[in-house]
């Protein structure tokens, strides 16, 4: 019912993950992302990937036995579908028997995709080909434009209803974490949400608090002038 693409930016060592689906509010339970990486769990969803997925991760887990160890305690990973990148830009993943065709699932070094109920194997080919040539765009808007790519060549088979994109830093907070729920046009939702986000919402956030011991920035004068200069600060988004 999905496709997504994980990836390890090695500009900025952010962890994107976007992913678009004929199906109610994809980005509520697809996308999962750490300081230590990023999981996506799809088709016939099993939530409980992602959290456990994470855990491994930050415990040193390799991928490809994060994989092997959330499917081999799941009686229905045949139903199941799931990807991941680490820190290292190492990535595993898997696509259960089960899946509904095209299913599927495609790596390059720090970049996964995987897909099912899909017009074809061209969705992620098309996806890769465009996440790996638009190197000149900033991570969220290289992600969109890589999705963009798979919906032209089909996508969800069904259709089109949401979309996300999850941006993760060494915060433990998302960086940026946008949802289009439902809507015609999801893509161009996530897009128009995307420019909002740059106008005041990325520049304010750039203030806030790191970790405990650190106070962020709170001279409004400062907060003023980076909303005024929205990309000088966080060019890389």
């Amino acid at each position: 019912m999905t496709w997504s693409i994980v990836v390890r930016d090695p500009r900025t060592g952010l962890f994107g993950i976007a992913v678009a689906s004929r199906f109610f509010a994809v980005g509520a339970l697809v996308p999962h992302a750490s300081r230590h990486g990023a999981v996506a769990t799809q088709a016939l969803v099993n939530p409980t990937y992602g959290p456990r997925g994470l855990r491994l991760l930050a415990e040193g887990v390799a991928p490809e036995m994060v994989v092997a160890t959330l499917v081999g305690l799941d009686a229905g990973r045949e139903h199941r579908q799931l990807h991941l990148v680490d820190a290292e830009g190492r990535s595993a993943r898997w696509t259960g028997l089960a899946c509904v065709d095209w299913a599927g699932h495609l790596a390059e070094n720090g970049v996964s995709l995987a897909g099912n109920m899909l017009a074809g194997p061209a969705v992620l080919e098309a996806t890769l080909e465009t996440w790996l040539a638009r190197r000149d765009l900033p991570l969220v808007a290289r992600l969109i434009a890589a999705m963009r790519a798979g919906e032209a060549r089909g996508g969800d088979r069904r259709g089109k209803q949401s979309a996300a994109i999850l941006v993760q830093g060494q915060e433990p907070w998302p960086r940026l974490s946008l949802r289009v729920d439902d809507h015609p046009e999801p893509l161009d939702e996530l897009e128009r949400l995307y420019r909002v986000a740059k106008e005041r919402f990325l520049p304010f956030a750039g203030v806030y608090p790191k970790h405990e011991r650190d106070p962020g920035i709170f001279d409004r004068a400062e907060i003023e002038r980076r909303i005024a200069a929205p990309n000088a600060d966080d060019p890389e988004l």
